[in-house]
């Protein structure tokens, strides 16, 4: 049982284990990689998987040689899409089955209140966002929003958000400063990721009380 709780471990962190999957797994790493970045955004019960701190560690190790960056970024890029894609089918064909009953409320109306904020950019603006990234497919789906719009949007912002994180490791991963404080910038990042939910959710309980 060790065996399977340290590779969920490694799935759930793989930001923070990268260096060492990349050594012991090779060219495996990439599956891995791919594999976490569609759940993320394909599976409605998988949104505190890594996401912009994963991306932005994996161009980091492409900048020294460990990865190939062209290569990261064609595959993760066909990650997210069809992550995003799934989960808007699913949304659109379960979703009023499972809505309310095995997800969290409080994640969908926040991604609610984005749609009623940007309308169908939200599937761009949300692909910066984590939770809300994985839920805005979803909600879409269940909209039924059309789908030739929804997949004009999907390819952009998954195309912009794994170029943005992947290109900011690739090229100030390496960064000296960085290199010395890579675990702290990677909190960092998760920080800066998690931000937006923070401030909101501070600002519905000052308006609240």
């Amino acid at each position: 049982m060790e065996w399977i709780q340290h590779f969920i471990d490694i799935f759930m962190h793989l930001d923070k284990y990268l260096d060492v999957v990349i050594r012991d797994y090779g060219v495996l790493t990439y599956l891995l990689l791919f594999l976490i970045v569609f759940c993320e955004t394909g599976l409605v019960v998988t949104p505190l998987l890594p996401g912009d701190s994963l991306l932005f560690a994996a161009g980091t190790f492409a900048a020294r040689g460990s990865l190939h960056v062209s290569g990261l970024f064609i595959l993760l890029s066909i990650a997210a899409i069809a992550g995003d894609t799934v989960n808007y089918w699913i949304g659109r064909f379960l979703g009023p089955k499972v809505f309310g009953r095995f997800l969290n409320r409080e994640y969908l109306e926040r991604t609610e209140k984005f749609y009623e904020k940007y309308g169908a950019k939200t599937i761009v603006l949300a692909r910066f966002v984590p939770i809300v990234r994985t839920f805005a497919p979803f909600v879409a789906g269940i909209g039924n929003m059309h789908y030739g719009r929804f997949i004009s949007y999907n390819v952009i912002g998954g195309i912009a958000w794994v170029a943005i994180c992947v290109f900011a490791g690739y090229y100030f991963g390496n960064i000296p400063i960085v290199q010395k404080n890579f675990t702290l910038v990677i909190l960092a990042i998760i920080f800066i990721s998690i931000l937006p939910g923070l401030i909101e959710l501070l600002r519905q309980r000052y308006q609240t009380s």
